[in-house]
């Protein structure tokens, strides 16, 4: 790949910058606390709604469905709803949703692997600037 392929261009179809593009609102949804351990959580697998809600440790029930429905609708989950008594609701990714979360969990693995050094920074700004 040149470097021409790699800059950015002025002639994208979505710029994530611009107020009214809709990507924004799909970085949102992934990158948001409960949509990025949703998606992170749903990589290892499909899981129902109570499995992903102890997967995703403090996500309430609430925040844990507006999460799944805007994923769904995204198109990065799948919703499987088994006509059984009780119902049965299953939760995957789809081959978009499976693709992001696994760029997600690259920076996840990053964010983990860097923690010591994190620390010690905040520790440092806390010292010269006084803890928050």
């Amino acid at each position: 790949m040149s470097d021409q392929d790699t800059r950015p261009t002025d002639d994208l179809a979505y710029d994530v910058f611009a107020k009214a593009c809709p990507s924004r609102g799909t970085l949102e949804h992934v990158t948001g606390r409960w949509g990025g351990l949703t998606l992170g959580a749903l990589y290892e697998g499909s899981l129902r709604f109570n499995e992903l809600r102890r997967r995703v440790d403090g996500v309430s029930e609430k925040m844990l469905s507006q999460t799944l429905q805007a994923l769904e609708r995204d198109g990065l989950v799948h919703r499987e709803a088994q006509p059984t008594n009780p119902p049965r609701v299953d939760y995957e990714l789809t081959p978009l949703g499976r693709e992001v979360a696994g760029r997600l969990l690259s920076l996840i693995q990053c964010v983990e692997g860097a923690m010591d050094d994190v620390l010690a920074a905040r520790a440092r700004y806390d010292d010269t600037r006084g803890a928050l």
